[in-house]
């Protein structure tokens, strides 16, 4: 099995358009609330929130604000696997904080994991929670849908990118032999440097 995404297209009507939105607004206050909450925590506790406590305190949190039950339940928990996920390669990388996400930010997006729908006859993608979106394929594909993640541009462009696993299989790597096989390193002083000693000098392009 090969996993293969693909992108496409969509033309929401005006009031999808609004839902979507809601979608985007409603995730990023999900990541921003958990990423707060695990901060606060860990620098007065010394404690960290694991994605199940944080979990367990969501149904608390869409009774407390009923507009984030109008959303996908379950892309509101897929910000809170993204917030922790962040969390956990700051502290196992030791760089990159995770930072709170902008309503401004270039490209919005939230996920989908389960229950995304495509129809290439008639060019619509069934969204939960949305309905039958006006979708431009450019392609199609064979397999079980995965995920999928709904985002929105800068300049108000719509687009889904679909996550499929294919029956494909994956080609058996070839083994690397000494005789048949270079290694090349690129580098500032010379542009490359190969495994046989050879070396090409950088033209430096940006200095002419």
């Amino acid at each position: 099995m090969i996993l293969k995404a693909y992108e496409f297209r969509l033309y929401p009507t005006k009031k999808q358009q609004k839902l979507l939105d809601k979608h985007f607004g409603c995730v990023r206050y999900i990541y921003n609330w958990a990423l707060e909450l695990k901060t606060k925590t860990y620098t007065k506790d010394k404690k960290k929130m694991s994605f199940f406590d944080l979990g367990n305190l969501l149904p608390q949190l869409k009774r407390e604000n009923k507009w984030l039950k109008e959303v996908n339940s379950q892309s509101l928990q897929q910000s809170l696997k993204h917030m922790d996920s962040a969390f956990t390669r700051f502290f196992r990388e030791k760089e990159g904080f995770p930072k709170f996400k902008s309503k401004h930010h270039s490209r919005a997006s939230f996920s989908i994991p389960q229950f995304t729908r495509v129809d290439f006859e008639k060019s619509y993608t069934i969204i939960p929670k949305v309905g039958k979106v006006n979708t431009v394929f450019s392609r199609t594909f064979e397999g079980k849908i995965k995920t999928c993640t709904v985002s929105k541009t800068s300049t108000n462009k719509y687009y889904i990118s679909i996550l499929v696993e294919t029956a494909d299989v994956a080609p058996k790597k070839k083994s690397i032999k000494e005789k048949t096989s270079l290694g090349i390193d690129l580098g500032i002083k010379h542009f490359i440097t190969t495994s046989n000693g050879d070396k090409v000098d950088n033209p430096k392009f940006l200095d002419k």
